[in-house]
């Protein structure tokens, strides 16, 4: 499972995973013609919706949680409801559903004060 996987580091990790013969499934809340002639199973949702979210879990291995809402400007309530309430939702339904393996990325946005960084130890 790739959360976010229409989007730039999901895309890329999608590729790589069907690249190694790999059966993979999206999750994200839009659809994507390119994935689909990847191949790639889609599921389209919304990470707020935590029974989604445990439902489309349902018989998988591995999760690549990098969905997230990312940027400088708009509202706290929308990038807390992505970020942190979504992410809260995948551990859940990764629980839910006895996923062992979660690989989660977060977002160059959670420390960016619009100042360019160099050398930057996470």
């Amino acid at each position: 499972m790739v959360t976010g996987g229409g989007g730039f580091l999901g895309k890329a990790i999608v590729k790589k995973l069907v690249k190694k013969n790999l059966s993979v499934t999206s999750f994200s809340r839009n659809f994507y013609p390119e994935l689909e002639k990847m191949g790639v199973r889609q599921i389209q949702g919304d990470l707020a919706d935590k029974n989604a979210v445990v439902a489309a879990f349902q018989q998988i291995d591995a999760v690549f949680h990098v969905a997230a809402k990312s940027g400088i400007w708009g509202r706290f309530e929308d990038f807390f409801q992505a970020n942190v309430t979504g992410t809260e939702h995948v551990i859940f339904a990764c629980r839910e559903n006895n996923i062992k393996q979660l690989i989660y990325t977060s977002s160059p946005s959670v420390i960016f004060d619009e100042n360019d960084m160099e050398n930057v130890d996470e």
